[in-house]
């Protein structure tokens, strides 16, 4: 039997992670720290989550962008290889250094390449 609902519900909730280092790392930890208080309010529903970059604080106009050198892939957590094999893997697939073929190094040798593994694995999830 299908129960009642007064109306769709939802919650925005602004998360900051720590600037980390290049590689695959595990953020679910931090999220749920962040929302866990929150998820007692619904029963079912989607969650989306996406990368922003704050650009401005002290005005508290806060100017967001989609980073487009980071990205957000599901996968399983029980072995810690997997982030090591998946970070071997993104490697071997797209180079990075000088010897790379990339003419956009603007922004560093390291640049180019962030935005292939972006755009390969998506910049959000639902």
């Amino acid at each position: 039997m299908a129960t009642s609902c007064s109306g769709p519900k939802w919650a925005q909730k602004i998360i900051t992670l720590p600037p980390l280092k290049r590689g695959c790392h595990l953020i679910t930890p931090k999220i749920m720290k962040e929302i866990w208080k929150n998820l007692s309010d619904f029963n079912c529903g989607l969650a989306h989550v996406f990368f922003f970059r704050i650009l401005d604080l002290k005005t508290c106009l806060i100017f967001a962008i989609q980073h487009t050198s980071a990205s957000l892939t599901i996968n399983e957590n029980y072995d810690p290889y997997v982030q090591d094999d998946t970070e071997t893997f993104l490697n071997r697939i797209v180079p990075e250094g000088n010897s790379a073929p990339w003419r956009h190094t603007m922004e560093g040798p390291d640049d180019m390449p962030a935005h292939i593994k972006s755009s390969m694995f998506g910049r959000q999830l639902t």
